[in-house]
């Protein structure tokens, strides 16, 4: 039987569930598993590792970014997936999938138990009335506990006061690298039928209403040759491929659309559909604009669909064209028009992201729910060919009852019992406020209350201090009122007086003074950030200023120039190095810190009014 000829499945038969987690805990390798073991992949097809990543940031920083469906099918039934991140600056995406979804796998890891983001994701899910199957993954580790990650759940399901059906949530026990789940944590070992039989009986088919059709649109696709694809729930109804609907615009706009290609997911890709029906996952095409939390129906009179509020915006990042002496010269994609379109485009698929224009036309604010998920903007457009400029994060901050309020996190970090006393060192310089300590065999777990102003940076300074074996999670806790000021640099920089290739011969000059950021015949210019001076202040440097010769002074009487390796900066750690009057220049090929103001001489006179003030 044909793809086009497929019957519609009965609402029955249909199993609608999103894998949570913390990150890191194997949402991931679990679907890759129950794609394996439901015949997703043929006898002769090569077995993809961690198949539902498919962005190049995902697979290159080992996290999910993006929500992304899927299907199995297991002894009759379809099992619609959703594979959602486990970061919390990617959190809207787990909020707006939860519409689409009856029930959700808790996975948690054997040896960690719950964290920041296990905590928020499971309030997400209880909140919206869904049975949860709670998996402790990983327990063939030497180190597991699963005992421990047991209780510490249950615990968890009682601070977030859920109900007692929701409290008798199924546990399995599972190693989704080894391909197995088990009810006790004992079990034979063998394969995921425990986990496929706990979703079928556990997690109830979707609600079907009565009426026409109707349909809440929670995500955004691309399909090349089509265009947009709108992708949620089917709520009553059926639609077909070839039907005239209605979208239903959050501004009120209503636009009569036809449908082009109707699609189901299966497996690792997607099947064109003639019909479906009510409780199914489907993408529908035809729509030249359409965004998430719009509604699509059969009836244009009908009553749009309730879309959920997502958490605040808690950092903004200013975006800049880029205006220095090498711009244009990496990128093909400009001007302030493209960047312009680039940034609104990015608003459609990521609710939680929203673009403000400035008064300068070439300077755009962003708010987003944390800098990691501005670090990956910048790193996507900059493989589009984009050039922009951005600045360090800065807070959003609130007036409540005339008082000037800042977002507070709370923060946990598991580090290893030698290494306590610096990172404990580093969060009282942060001012955060210690509220717990956990001393385990795998190290000890401070859980602490700090200002989002005060975390930015911490993460990247917590793999320096502890050689990459601490590990942080953070969620948005509340606003409170606003603190003192915080120093999170305590260091100069070596800043260019000059423009054009770096010497050997300066630069060895110069690294006595500081630490390099260039090697020799890299292009630098006027204003742009070639070091770190150990002083708190800048140091002009000419770093292109070669060495003179004469019949006194030959380039072979000379010792070979020594020059330590320069650092190089990761786009994360360069946003968040930055000071406030510096800004990070980002090209496809590279990446450079500079000077807002290029000319040191205005710099200069800008500080010294800004004294005398």
């Amino acid at each position: 039987m044909s793809a086009l000829a497929e019957p519609i499945r009965t609402a029955e038969k249909i199993r609608n569930i999103a894998i949570i987690a913390h990150v890191d805990h194997g949402k991931t390798t679990l679907v890759d598993c129950l794609l394996q073991q439901s015949g997703t992949y043929r006898d002769n097809q090569e077995v993809q590792v961690r198949a539902m990543d498919s962005m190049d940031l995902e697979r290159e920083k080992g996290i999910t970014i993006k929500a992304k469906n899927t299907a199995i099918q297991w002894k009759g039934y379809t099992i619609n997936i959703v594979d959602t991140p486990g970061h919390a600056d990617f959190g809207a995406e787990v909020e707006r999938v939860m519409k689409m979804v009856d029930g959700v796998l808790l996975l948690t890891d054997a040896v960690g138990g719950p964290q920041a983001q296990t905590r928020w994701v499971l309030r997400k899910a209880l909140g919206h009335g869904l049975k949860t199957v709670c998996v402790i993954n990983k327990v063939d580790r030497d180190t597991a506990r699963p005992d421990w990650v047991h209780d510490k759940v249950l615990e968890l399901f009682l601070d977030l006061e859920a109900s007692e059906d929701q409290f008798n949530a199924p546990f399995l026990y599972a190693s989704a690298k080894n391909g197995w789940a088990d009810r006790e944590a004992n079990g034979p070992r063998e394969n995921m039928d425990a986990l496929f039989e706990a979703i079928v009986e556990h997690v109830p088919p979707p609600t079907v209403e009565a009426g026409e059709f109707r349909m809440l649109v929670s995500n955004i696709d691309w399909d090349d040759f089509v265009g947009r694809l709108a992708i949620g729930r089917i709520l009553s109804g059926k639609v077909a491929s070839g039907d005239t609907i209605f979208a239903l615009r959050k501004d009120g706009k209503v636009e009569r659309v036809k449908i082009t290609k109707l699609i189901r997911f299966t497996g690792l890709g997607v099947m064109p559909v003639d019909e479906t029906s009510a409780g199914d996952i489907v993408g529908i095409a035809g729509f030249d604009e359409i965004d998430i939390g719009d509604t699509l129906a059969a009836d244009k009179e009908s009553e749009a669909l309730p879309f959920m509020e997502i958490d605040p915006a808690t950092v903004q990042m200013e975006f800049h064209v880029n205006d220095g002496p090498l711009a244009g010269k990496d990128g093909k994609k400009v001007t302030s028009r493209q960047v312009r379109e680039r940034l609104i485009h990015e608003t459609k698929s990521n609710i939680s992201i929203k673009v403000a224009d400035t008064s300068d036309g070439t300077r755009f604010l962003v708010n987003a729910r944390g800098a990691m998920q501005i670090a990956v903007l910048v790193e996507t457009m900059r493989r589009e060919g984009y050039e922009v400029m951005v600045s360090r994060p800065t807070v959003l901050y609130k007036e409540i009852d005339g008082t000037t309020c800042e977002p507070f996190e709370q923060v946990w970090v598991e580090v290893p019992e030698d290494m306590l006393g610096s990172v404990m060192e580093n969060l009282s310089n942060r001012k955060a406020q210690i509220t717990n300590m956990e001393h385990h065999h795998a190290g000890v777990t401070i859980e602490a209350s700090i200002s989002t102003r005060g975390l930015i940076g911490f993460e990247s300074d917590l793999v320096t201090l502890t050689s990459g074996h601490g590990v942080c999670s953070h969620m948005f806790l509340e606003y409170r009122p606003k603190g003192g000021e915080i120093t999170t640099r305590n260091t100069g920089t070596l800043c260019s007086v000059a423009t054009g290739k770096s010497m050997g011969f300066s630069l060895n000059l110069i690294q006595a003074r500081g630490k390099l950021f260039v090697a020799p015949g890299e292009d630098v210019y006027n204003g742009q950030i070639i070091g770190e001076c150990p002083r708190k202040e800048d140091l002009p440097v000419n770093p292109c200023k070669a060495k003179q010769l004469d019949n006194m002074r030959s380039a072979g009487k000379d010792d070979n120039v020594q020059l330590a390796p320069p650092i190089k900066f990761s786009l994360e750690r360069a946003i968040e190095y930055i000071a406030a009057d510096e800004l990070v220049e980002a090209t496809p090929k590279f990446l450079r810190l500079r000077k807002r103001i290029l000319d040191s001489e205005e710099r200069r006179r800008i500080t010294k009014r800004a004294k005398n003030a």
